[in-house]
């Protein structure tokens, strides 16, 4: 009797801000609700990104090869990311659902178990650094990106167990409406690195191996502040060693809804790397060209992701409290929105794309007018795929994520790289005469045939959401 009293004690332990955002979150005007969730982190998301772009210039400003070498590592680092980062999308949206059905206790030991489990593939990660060559060299690497780029990559490892914590940090704010709170505390640690960056680059004319390094020292700040955002007070939403617990009923639904996603972001993020791997055979300016075309595209693409993370946070909050007609009204809105910033994105970049491509093309070794054309050309088809049909697609993941249908969003994904990209440019590079713009074409069609197919996928999902509908009335 005394354990159950001490239970149902923690089930009503929530702070007065949480309790507000919850029935704020249930009850709101829901174009408010979207908007105050997502637009901090859609602001969060595109000035990180923008500051991913400065890097890359600041990479760039060492060598092509370079900022080629850092393009192609990337995608082998969010491989390994992916872990941590699905853990916290699809563990988060557990967090929510518990906080939307008001079983606060659940909560707490969710949010304390996924950091243990965080604990422990961090250190499995690290072990990849003593055979860091080798890792490479399996991954299919070239040798002139090695010789680079080795040291850049050992020394991202401990960026990524870090960022392991911080995502998860960040997907428990999220859940909690704190999404203010994450573009402050980010706003910070991206000024942070982009500053540390630009001393050892210009300032001290180091190797990219420093870059890494200002993105330990930046993701260090943040973790520090999530240790003592995380266990200050004892509410919910605050991690406690007596709270983790290893049962199926805490872990498994986490497990669960995570283990797709992760599954996803790995498989894209190989598929990344083997389309680089691809684009080596117009060489390796074109892999640069292709990295540089992304994260400009990605301009647009990462305000809909904004919305896209809170969207699925909130659909999930509403899910938990019973009420499917909200989760699938914020799905619309969310779809009018992201379909509205592609279209404006599409026109400015394309507007501006000749000045934004300087800027990538001067390096140490002066401006490269070949680099430059390589990436507009990219771009071109990249960004016609890539604006509106990726918004369109993120509204949908958003849908699916919240609905917990993560073995959707893995099968929509997993298409997008190996049956839309993959053969596609297999097949340009060996039936046609096309040079670099092929990596370009892959990836609009590529994006264009993911929005299709996750329009058919949805089409079935609130096909059948609309049944249980009726059977709850």
């Amino acid at each position: 009797m005394e354990q159950e009293n001490k239970e149902n004690e923690a089930k009503t332990h929530l702070s007065e801000k949480d309790k507000k955002f919850r029935d704020f979150a249930l009850n709101g005007n829901l174009w408010l609700v979207i908007f105050y969730v997502c637009i901090p982190l859609s602001a969060f998301q595109l000035i990180n990104h923008l500051f991913n772009i400065l890097d890359t210039m600041m990479a760039s400003h060492v060598s092509a090869i370079a900022v080629s070498a850092v393009a192609y590592l990337t995608q082998i680092q969010n491989m390994i990311s992916a872990i941590g980062m699905g853990l916290a999308v699809g563990s988060s949206l557990k967090i929510s659902e518990a906080y939307g059905a008001g079983d606060y206790q659940m909560v707490k030991k969710r949010l304390s178990t996924l950091i243990a489990i965080c604990g422990i593939i961090s250190l499995a990660v690290l072990c990849l650094a003593p055979i860091t060559p080798a890792f490479l060299r399996i991954t299919g690497t070239p040798e002139e990106f090695i010789a680079v780029g080795s040291k850049y990559f050992v020394v991202t490892l401990f960026a990524t167990v870090l960022s392991f914590f911080n995502n998860v940090y960040i997907a428990i704010e999220r859940s909690r409406g704190n999404s203010k709170r994450i573009l402050r505390l980010n706003m910070l640690v991206i000024t942070l690195k982009l500053s540390i960056t630009a001393i050892f680059i210009y300032g001290l004319n180091a190797d990219i191996t420093m870059i890494a390094v200002a993105s330990v020292i930046s993701q260090s700040f943040l973790f520090i502040m999530a240790i003592r955002n995380l266990t200050e007070g004892d509410n919910a939403f605050t991690f406690s060693i007596k709270s983790i617990h290893f049962k199926k009923n805490v872990v498994n639904p986490m497990l669960n809804l995570s283990f797709p996603v992760i599954v996803e972001k790995v498989a894209f993020a190989l598929g990344k790397t083997v389309v680089n791997s691809m684009s080596k055979e117009y060489g390796s300016v074109t892999v640069g060209a292709l990295g540089i075309s992304n994260n400009i595209n990605g301009i647009t693409t990462q305000c809909q992701n904004g919305f896209q993370d809170g969207g699925a946070s909130i659909i999930s909050q509403n899910i938990g409290a019973g009420n499917l007609k909200r989760a699938l009204d914020t799905f619309w809105r969310l779809l009018i929105i992201n379909a509205g910033i592609g279209l404006i994105g599409y026109i400015l970049l394309n507007v501006f794309i000749e000045p934004i491509t300087w800027l990538f093309a001067n390096s140490q070794e002066g401006f490269n007018a070949e680099f430059q054309q390589t990436i507009i050309k990219v771009f071109r088809y990249d960004s016609f795929g890539g604006c509106v049909p990726l918004g369109i697609n993120a509204a949908v993941m958003a849908l699916l994520f919240g609905f917990g249908k993560t073995k959707l969003t893995l099968f929509c994904n997993f298409c997008r790289v190996f049956v839309f990209r993959i053969p596609i440019l297999w097949a340009l590079q060996n039936f046609t005469t096309l040079g670099s713009e092929s990596v370009g074409i892959v990836m609009g069609a590529s994006n264009i045939l993911t929005a299709m197919l996750s329009c058919i996928v949805a089409a079935f999902v609130i096909h059948d959401i609309k049944k249980k509908q009726e059977a709850q009335q």
